[in-house]
């Protein structure tokens, strides 16, 4: 991590926790002083809990809530864990995800449905209901990790920058909505990253070579070089930034 922040006293949640992205973030934050609560589906509460132990080295403050956020009752039971901890929530990061690829034309309607709810009903439910507690604070930050497909289009990418296209919209209409009581909303869109949902391109040596040649930073990001945009924007040093899309993907598109 280069960039720094003092988040000393702040109390921020994390979804998609366990995933490469999720990680790093969870670390920069609770690195930089917060509160942190971190959740992922109920599926990885193994690896959730694995985590938290991780993170709460040196006393940090450190709860985990497994959750699933496309469900109305989990993201309300998750709220009720945070309240619960910390009496408030200063900073939400979105980070879950799923990665479906396929033509539209041929598309399943089962992933379709499963891209949207990972990818748009869930950051709706959880952004919907701690924007509420945020409002009544007078401050939070919303952060939603969205992708450069939501500005590119490529081959198969169609369901999946659909959704990121529409998680990039509902940011910006937060932002709109909610300036005035104080509340900031912004979305991170990552390019190649090197975490589990590509190692089909960084484990293979020419796949590898030929998505560096499309960048014209030549290297595939590392999950902490997106989470310092992440730590960027829930900082005060981008206290004026609200309803943008910083796109991190070494300038491929």
């Amino acid at each position: 991590m280069d960039f720094t922040a003092d988040l000393s006293g702040r109390v921020a949640v994390i979804t998609g926790a366990t995933g490469g992205i999720g990680c790093a973030v969870a670390f920069s934050l609770v690195n930089s002083g917060a509160s942190v609560v971190i959740t992922d589906h109920p599926t990885r509460q193994e690896r959730l809990f694995d985590l938290a132990a991780r993170l709460s080295a040196g006393n940090r403050r450190v709860r985990a809530s497994a959750a699933d956020v496309s469900s109305r009752a989990d993201v309300d039971q998750l709220m009720g864990d945070v309240l619960d901890a910390f009496g408030g929530v200063d900073l939400l990061v979105n980070v879950a995800g799923v990665y479906l690829t396929g033509v539209i034309s041929a598309f399943e309607e089962s992933a379709w449905d499963q891209t949207m709810s990972v990818n748009l009903k869930a950051p709706f439910l959880t952004c919907q209901a701690f924007s509420k507690v945020m409002c009544r604070q007078g401050q939070g930050i919303i952060v939603n990790v969205a992708s450069d497909s939501a500005v590119d289009v490529a081959a198969g990418d169609g369901p999946y920058g659909s959704s990121k296209a529409a998680l990039v919209a509902l940011t910006r209409h937060l932002a709109k909505e909610l300036g005035e009581y104080g509340v900031r909303a912004n979305a991170v869109a990552p390019g190649w990253v090197k975490t589990e949902m590509t190692r089909f391109v960084w484990s293979d040596p020419a796949a590898l070579q030929e998505a560096e040649a499309a960048i014209p930073l030549g290297f595939m990001a590392e999950p902490a070089d997106i989470a310092d945009v992440v730590l960027f924007l829930a900082s005060e040093a981008s206290r004026y930034v609200s309803g943008q899309l910083i796109v991190a993907n070494g300038g491929r598109v």
